[in-house]
């Protein structure tokens, strides 16, 4: 990350003491520092970008006389002189504010008390999904002497959002469904695009995924087939999902598998949040409870349990519950959450290194990564009954 402006003021214009360029006077540039260690402006760049590569006492150098100056990169400058920002974009949905609804607020020398015993802070949508292929995508970022850029957005504004961020990278990546096809196509004319969750070679895209369909096809078989258990409600999540769609598939897989008409599988639609999973499970329950609840992820899944335990059910002694993800939540739950874990870092880290690799060779027809997954059984659907 490297600015290429021309040369700056030197002489009085600096604070003598720690080399700080003062109010009113042009920045320290690249060059500024390149002088300053005795090396040459690549030396510098290599510095910024991959601090590993180079020799310890050049680096020390180097970074001495980036703290000394204050010197700052400047994207801009960068970009025009190399054609790239050395920042990579990761584009995610944007969430509805979940209003303060707690109950029996009063003050105390004007700190609020919260009666919050029967308050569920309810994560919006996936997010806790979205914050692990965060966590890996800044990891690999960051690994290359990279930055990135996250941006999220929805309605309206999601147009002037893409197009902010693809005029600010070098690459982005993209949930599936976020954004249109379209609005992807007219960015992949300037960038390289990556799709998360969906397999979108047909559209000219690169993309990253999981195996869905075969994670909830195992999961479900050992429902079915070594729990031998035939009662079974199915809690799916948005029907335009792609994740969804595929271990929906998975799901159907297994029930043909073993002799399980779909019909016979009371089947529900939720969003993939807790909330709406709760109020579903409390339907299901109402109508009739099933031996096993299967959810398509593992919010859904731990909404479920909320349900059936307030029910006053035991898990999985009456109602067995698995989810898939592989959240952190799932592993601190009573009882813990069987699931179907996916490497939601590895997304992330995948899809900078699409990224990075499409920059590098952009020519070439779409490329498809498909990451695998395992399935964890715990205590809400054991090895065995």
């Amino acid at each position: 990350m490297v600015g290429v402006a021309g040369q700056a003021a030197r002489g009085s214009d600096r604070d003598g003491r720690h080399g700080v360029t003062t109010q009113g006077t042009a920045p320290p540039t690249v060059y500024d520092v390149a002088s300053a260690a005795g090396v040459s402006i690549a030396t510098v760049s290599r510095v910024l970008r991959t601090p590993d590569a180079v020799r310890e006492g050049t680096r020390d150098r180097v970074q001495a006389a980036i703290r000394s100056l204050g010197y700052v990169p400047s994207g801009n400058a960068r970009a025009l002189a190399g054609r790239r920002t050395g920042v990579v974009g990761l584009l995610l949905p944007g969430f509805d504010v979940v209003p303060d609804e707690r109950p029996d607020v009063v003050t105390d020398g004007g700190v609020r008390i919260v009666d919050d015993r029967r308050h569920v802070t309810q994560p919006t949508s996936s997010n806790l999904y979205f914050d692990e292929v965060l966590r890996g995508a800044e990891t690999e970022a960051w690994q290359r002497g990279l930055a990135l850029m996250v941006a999220a957005g929805r309605g309206p504004s999601r147009d002037v959002i893409v197009n902010d961020v693809a005029g600010r990278v070098d690459g982005l990546a993209v949930l599936a469904q976020t954004v249109p096809d379209e609005l992807l196509e007219h960015v992949a004319r300037r960038i390289p695009v990556v799709v998360l969750a969906d397999d979108r070679r047909s559209r000219g895209f690169d993309s990253i995924s999981v195996d869905n369909a075969a994670g909830m096809r195992t999961l479900a078989a050992h429902v079915i087939g070594r729990l031998g258990i035939r009662s079974i409600a199915y809690v799916a999540g948005p029907v335009d999902s792609p994740d969804d769609q595929e271990r929906t598939a998975g799901f159907k897989r297994a029930l043909e598998d073993h002799g399980l008409a779909s019909a016979a599988v009371r089947t529900v639609h939720g969003d993939f949040g807790r909330v709406r999973a709760r109020e579903l499970a409390r339907t299901l329950l109402d109508e009739r409870v099933p031996r096993a609840i299967v959810c398509s992820n593992d919010q859904s899944a731990l909404g479920v349990l909320d349900a059936v335990l307030a029910r006053g059910l035991r898990v999985p002694d009456d109602v067995v519950v698995t989810g898939f993800d592989g959240i952190d939540a799932g592993r601190y739950s009573v009882p813990r959450l069987t699931t179907v874990h996916q490497p939601m870092g590895d997304l992330g880290r995948a899809a900078v290194r699409a990224i990075v690799d499409r920059l590098d060779r952009r020519d070439g027809p779409p490329r498809a990564v498909r990451l695998p997954v395992e399935v964890l059984l715990r205590e809400s659907c054991p090895p065995s009954l």
